[in-house]
């Protein structure tokens, strides 16, 4: 049941913040974090307020049974108040479970080629330009951290950035493997093949998430090279990054400068040692339990995109969509995927909390 108190502080709240937001007399950063609270209070109070239009209504009428006159009105209200109520309970349920805390974050992306040679880089690329053009139709911005292309327009592996608010929130269900079923352009004799690459999803982190101490890393300074082994410029420009207590390497040579390559470098580094730490967490939190949409390891077999039957399907929570073209193009088809998969977790989370 919906505790009534906790919805009317949530009103009292958005009520103040909109006061301190127009009072003024606010510093920057303090202006932005209660923007956020204000944005993330607002899609809730509308679910609120319908709420108690309906418990109200409810009361009312029920009230209004003792009035002969009124009795016959009052069971018709009843009856269709009463079969809305569950709904915007459950609703209301929904906008009140805990938020990741990076769920606003902008996301840092991992793709890389598996089992399947040249076709893998290939599906590499096809999973890059999916999100690519995904990224763009939600007005976020795409940069392209570290890359290795081959030949052939595919990737054995590359890294890049969505910035935008809420590309987290958005992008983290699609870490883990995804497999790709079809005919390859290197393949004469007409077989279908099967290969695989696996996409990691990492929330940006910011220096107060991460602090990095300088006894902990090893820079390290090298030319930069593009495919082939062709340089890209004569100066030792890339960077290499090793942080000693957990092993991670990062590399990055695509900025032009050493200086934009090692600011770039550790961007990434703290965003993979926030995601290590929120691994650590979540996974001491909830041991006891394995979310319906999966771990988000990489190592997990999430979606197989078949060509010859045109369909895509979820694993993690058997979904299927005869709109493989729409999807690879980053259309409203995945974000029906995306909203499928949000919607698994926030009623696999509600089934946990009762």
């Amino acid at each position: 049941m919906i505790i009534e108190q906790k919805l009317h502080d949530i009103l009292t709240r958005t009520a103040d913040i909109e006061s301190q937001m127009n009072g003024g007399n606010i510093s920057g950063d303090e202006l932005s974090r209660l923007s956020r609270e204000y944005s993330r209070l607002g899609e809730i109070v509308p679910l609120i307020n319908e709420y108690f239009t309906i418990t109200r209504g409810i009361a009312d009428a029920t009230e209004m049974q003792n009035d002969a006159d009124l009795r016959e009105i009052a069971l018709e209200q009843l009856v269709e108040l009463n079969h809305k109520l569950p709904d915007i309970e459950k609703r209301l349920q929904i906008a009140l479970l805990p938020r990741d805390a990076a769920d606003d974050n902008s996301a840092i992306m991992e793709i890389r080629a598996g089992v399947g040679g040249e076709e893998s880089a290939l599906f590499a690329g096809d999973l890059f330009n999916q999100y690519k053009s995904y990224a763009l139709r939600q007005g976020w911005k795409i940069e392209v951290i570290e890359e290795n292309a081959t030949s052939l327009r595919g990737y054995k592996e590359i890294i890049f950035k969505i910035d935008g608010v809420g590309a987290y929130a958005r992008m983290k269900f699609e870490s883990g493997i995804h497999r790709v079923q079809r005919v390859p352009e290197t393949e004469a004799s007409g077989r279908i093949h099967t290969s695989a690459a696996s996409v990691a999803v990492m929330p940006e982190a910011k220096d107060i998430d991460i602090v990095i101490e300088d006894k902990d890393i090893r820079i390290d300074v090298f030319r930069a090279s593009g495919a082939g082994g062709q340089h890209v410029n004569k100066t030792d420009s890339a960077v290499r990054i090793t942080h000693f207590p957990t092993g991670i390497v990062v590399t990055c040579q695509n900025e032009r400068s050493q200086f934009q390559n090692k600011a770039t470098a550790m961007a990434v580094l703290r965003s993979k040692l926030y995601e290590k730490q929120r691994n650590e967490q979540m996974g001491a939190r909830d041991a006891s339990r394995k979310s319906m949409v999966g771990s988000g390891d990489r190592s997990e077999k999430i979606r197989t995109y078949n060509f010859p039957e045109q369909r895509v399907t979820d694993h993690r929570i058997k979904l299927t969509l005869y709109k493989l073209d729409d999807i690879l193009a980053g259309g409203v088809a995945l974000d029906e995927m995306i909203d499928a998969l949000i919607a698994a977790d926030q009623l696999e989370r509600l089934a946990n909390m009762e």
